[in-house]
């Protein structure tokens, strides 16, 4: 862990797609966001609890903070035959590391953790998806030997199909729920007595969003992103606690339950739902994250304004986009107007919040690393671009 962060908790995120049979519906709806019986999978969100100090009642996907037990040295053991490959065999970005986000580019050997952070937070993602929703993404120790000659003969461990999820008896996956939830250092010892690793292969890089300042409260996360694709949608659960209730649904569902009101999302789950309806087969989206995922990722810090009763959120790309966005830029604080001829005149890459329910995306860039571009119009809300 990063004890030195000022503002941010390091965490990090699933984004969970799971197929399901392809809708017989072959009506097309608008032509620029596939119709939900297009889609053959769908993706889990988690309602908070009202009660939550940040983000209450919004969908998210699962996910949570960093514990220190994700960079245990226990896991040396538990990944020791795959501590000779390179991030424990995950594969290598040909991101340069001057460019890395932080959460991964950082040193974890000057914590005193010599858990690299690219294993370290699919930890802590694969735990807090158990922790949140039961569903647990392992690799049977038996499967060891067949995973480390995938690696040796391919040198890449995500070649095949999307995966499955564990098949462990209910009684065992409860009683282990339960004493995760009450130490998350209880995940370290859980793989140890079922003999089992957590499935970090299966979770491939996608994005990285920081917290800005004023706009929920005073916790701030310095979120990794992680895309998997299930073959089917596994049994699901919510803890009753942090978490409400779940939803699997497409990625249109969910944005067009979000524009009607019947609930809230957050910027950042708006967006990558907006990329994903871009590829509505749940193959396409496996081949697309595996791949992309070498390219690595850019770290996003909204710089967040009030302009004509709305806010505005620029975004790493646009042409007001300050050259340094650390700085605490605050509701109600305009942008450093020495920046707004420092990029193309009519690069545009932002949101503008109108209320609750409508968040427009204002896309006119490429994105970066070989990423999705957002759908960003939707039926009786045209986001202009």
């Amino acid at each position: 862990m990063n004890t030195t962060l000022n503002h941010w908790k390091e965490s990090a995120t699933l984004i969970l797609a799971a197929g399901h049979r392809l809708g017989v519906d072959s009506s097309c709806g608008p032509q620029h966001l596939p119709h939900k019986s297009r889609f053959d999978y769908d993706v889990l969100l988690l309602k908070r609890s009202g009660k939550s100090g940040f983000m209450p009642n919004a969908y998210v996907f699962p996910g949570g903070k960093v514990h220190s037990s994700d960079f245990s040295i226990e896991w040396l053991d538990i990944f020791k035959s795959f501590c000779n490959f390179s991030n424990f065999a995950l594969g290598n970005v040909t991101q340069p590391l001057e460019t890395r986000p932080p959460i991964f580019a950082t040193d974890r050997l000057k914590f005193g953790s010599p858990i690299p952070g690219e294993v370290a937070f699919r930890i802590c993602a694969l735990r807090e998806t158990f922790e949140e929703s039961g569903v647990l993404l392992v690799v049977p120790k038996l499967e060891e030997k067949s995973l480390l000659k995938s690696i040796e003969d391919k040198g890449d461990t995500a070649q095949g199909q999307h995966y499955k999820v564990n098949d462990l008896c209910s009684t065992e996956l409860t009683k282990w729920r339960a004493l995760v939830n009450q130490n998350p250092s209880n995940f370290i010892r859980m793989c140890r007595e079922l003999e089992v690793l957590p499935n970090i292969w299966a979770l491939h890089e996608w994005c990285n969003w920081l917290t800005p300042s004023g706009r929920y409260g005073v916790t701030r996360f310095d979120t990794m992103f992680f895309i998997c694709c299930l073959q089917e949608i596994p049994h699901t659960l919510q803890d009753e606690k942090e978490i409400v209730r779940f939803q699997w649904s497409t990625p249109s569902e969910v944005l067009q339950s979000y524009i009607s009101g019947e609930f809230w999302i957050a910027p950042p789950q708006f967006y990558e739902l907006s990329r994903m309806c871009r590829v509505p087969l749940l193959e396409d989206l496996h081949v697309f994250s595996r791949r992309r995922a070498k390219e690595g990722c850019e770290q996003w810090l909204p710089v967040v304004s009030l302009k004509d009763k709305q806010f505005l959120s620029l975004l790493p790309g646009d042409k007001d986009y300050p050259l340094d966005p650390s700085g605490e830029v605050g509701v109600g604080t305009s942008t450093d107007p020495q920046q707004e001829d420092a990029q193309d005149d009519s690069a545009l890459h932002r949101f503008v919040t109108v209320d609750q329910n409508t968040i427009n995306i204002q896309i006119t860039i490429t994105p970066k690393y070989n990423h999705l571009l957002p759908v960003v119009t939707f039926p009786h809300a045209v986001f202009p671009i």
